[in-house]
This record gives C-alpha cells, sequence and structure tokens, in this order.
C-alpha cells in the first residue's frame, strides 16, 4: 500500500532578501525541508568565518586549517571560497572590540572593501557586539560600501537608528540580533520597520546555542518564530533567520578539552568537527536560512545533510 503523506499549506511565506550581487536568502513557504507542502527556492547558505586579526586562542583542530592565513583576512577569505568552496564569507569584525585592540571604524571599513573586491560570493560583515563601537564601525562600513547589499550586524535594539539609518541610505541589508526570545524578536523589527528599513532588507539573529549549552531553547525559539511567520502569517516574523554559531561550538569544553583530560570523550579533533556539524543540523532543521561556520570539514558533512534532506524530501 502506498503512502501518501498528509499536506498543510502554510498562510505566510519568508521574504527573500538579497546578499551581494546575486545572493539570495529565504523565500520559503514552507517548514525547513517539508518539500511536499511547499517551496524552498533557496538553499540555506554557508557563511564561514573570516576574522580580521588572528585568534591564537583557537582550538589546533581550526587553528592549523588557517594558521597560513589566519594574518590576512583577505587571503583567509579567498582560501574560504577558492579551497573549502564557501557559499559566502561572514568577516568577523574582532580588532575593533573595545577591550581589544579597539581598532578604527576607518580601519575595519578597509578591511571589509578589501575583502569585498577579493571575492565572488557574497559578503556578511559581524561587528563585536559592543553597541555603541558596532554603531560606528558599521555606519562606516556602509558609507564605504553603498549599494552592495553586504548584510551588516550585529544590530539590537541599542543601535538600531544610527546602524537602521545608515543601512537605509546606503541599502545594505542589516541583520537584528535579540536574545532568544520571540517578542523580542518581532519588537525589534518592528522598530527598524517603523524606522524605515525596507522588510526585504531585514535578517534575523535569534542568538544561538551550541550542541548542549542552549541549543535546545534556541531550536524552541526558531520554531516559534517560523510558527508566527507560516502558519500565523505574522508578516513582522517573516525574515530569514542567521544563526552565527560557529563562535559557540568551538567555545563549549567538549569541542576544546583534550584526550589526555578527558579520555573518554574520544579525539579532540573528531569531537569539535562533529560538535559543530550536529548543532548546524539542527539549526537547519529548525528553520535557519544562514548559517556562519568555521571548520571545513564540519561545512562538507552540513552540506552532505542539506543534499539529503532536499532528495528524501
Amino acid at each position: 500500500m502506498s503512502f501518501t503523506p498528509p499536506v498543510e499549506k502554510c498562510k505566510g511565506s519568508i521574504r527573500e532578501v538579497i546578499v551581494g550581487a546575486e545572493g539570495r536568502v529565504g523565500g520559503e513557504n514552507t517548514f525547513p525541508f517539508h518539500l511536499w507542502e511547499g517551496e524552498m527556492p533557496n538553499a540555506p547558505m554557508i557563511a564561514m568565518e573570516v576574522y580580521d586579526e588572528p585568534q591564537p586562542e583557537w582550538p589546533e583542530a581550526v587553528r592549523k586549517v588557517y594558521e597560513d592565513v589566519m594574518d590576512d583576512p583577505v587571503a583567509w577569505a579567498k582560501k574560504c571560497q577558492d579551497e573549502f568552496k564557501a557559499d559566502a564569507i561572514c568577516l568577523q569584525l574582532r580588532s575593533t572590540d573595545p577591550n581589544g585592540s579597539d581598532a578604527s571604524p576607518e580601519a575595519a571599513a578597509e578591511t571589509v572593501k578589501s575583502v569585498a573586491d577579493a571575492i565572488d560570493i557574497p559578503l556578511f560583515v559581524y561587528g563585536t557586539s559592543s553597541p555603541d563601537k558596532d554603531a560606528e564601525v558599521l555606519k562606516k562600513v556602509a558609507e564605504t560600501m553603498p549599494d552592495s547589499n553586504i548584510p551588516i550586524g550585529p544590530v539590537d535594539e541599542a543601535n538600531h537608528r544610527q546602524i537602521g539609518a545608515a543601512a537605509m541610505g546606503y541599502k545594505n541589508p542589516v541583520v537584528g540580533f535579540t536574545s532568544m526570545d520571540v517578542n523580542l524578536a518581532k519588537q525589534l523589527n518592528v522598530l527598524m520597520i517603523q524606522l524605515g528599513v525596507p522588510e526585504d532588507k531585514l535578517i534575523m539573529d535569534p542568538t544561538t546555542g551550541a550542541l548542549g549549552y542552549g541549543l535546545e531553547y534556541c531550536y524552541s525559539i526558531m520554531e516559534r518564530d517560523r510558527l508566527a511567520a507560516l502558519m500565523q502569517g505574522d508578516d513582522k516574523m517573516q525574515m530569514p533567520i542567521l544563526n552565527n554559531l560557529a563562535p559557540e561550538t568551538w567555545k563549549a569544553k567538549e569541542s576544546r578539552v583534550s584526550e589526555e583530560e578527558e579520555p573518554t570523550y574520544g579525539d579532540v579533533e573528531t569531537r569539535g568537527i562533529l560538535w559543530e556539524a550536529i548543532t548546524a543540523t539542527t539549526l537547519l532543521l529548525s528553520g535557519t536560512d544562514v548559517l556562519v561556520m568555521r571548520h571545513p570539514r564540519a561545512v562538507e558533512l552540513v552540506r552532505t545533510a542539506v543534499e539529503g534532506l532536499q532528495a528524501q524530501s
């Protein structure tokens, strides 16, 4: 006897946001990979991390992959594009952290321009979650890269006016960041829309937890985001979702602690790669549109999972 799966059509759909020259995220009108019920015109995008300064504190498993390019974000981005076949680059402007190197907005913007000019794939730009400094830095990035469709973030309630105004003026998408709360995510979207940011220039970052470190709560929040957008037709929640998961997964104890310290945990490199891949795959199933990842082997595993889900659906 053949089985016909039940079909439940959604009331709403996720807006499509253009990133870079030709990249597109969002656009689905069904739950993740429910392709018998609707369409996902754009596969989830995997953006690989690039930092604007070396990261000596990273675990050896990932540090050795990038040790030849850590001093040069342009070379780092090209390696991710050319060697690891990243869908996009997420440039993390760690040097601008006021508690760290405290690089100037001008220096950060110049780095962004250099990286953007060197690659052919979409670019996302992330600050350090310091609201005041991010406002200065991301405004300068938008000014330096007008009409580039480079999403800038994280934008929160404290700095949404400054960054939102710059993004509108220079036509850049913005990534709104809220702390694992559906109501706060909607409120920030409403504030930016009221400011004048076009709805098809908004991406949501709902905060990401790593496997074993809040992932289940993050998953439930994203499910509620998607229920509101798709089943309830809430047009203030119909934005693509970005998960900045790499920093969270690679600071987890299980992806860093040595075999000598925890002999029952197994090989530390394999463990770290799987920690990132499982976190990313879980987020795919909860509705993300953009994954920010670090290890190329984890990226390969997730890409294989996406292909399998698309084929089975």
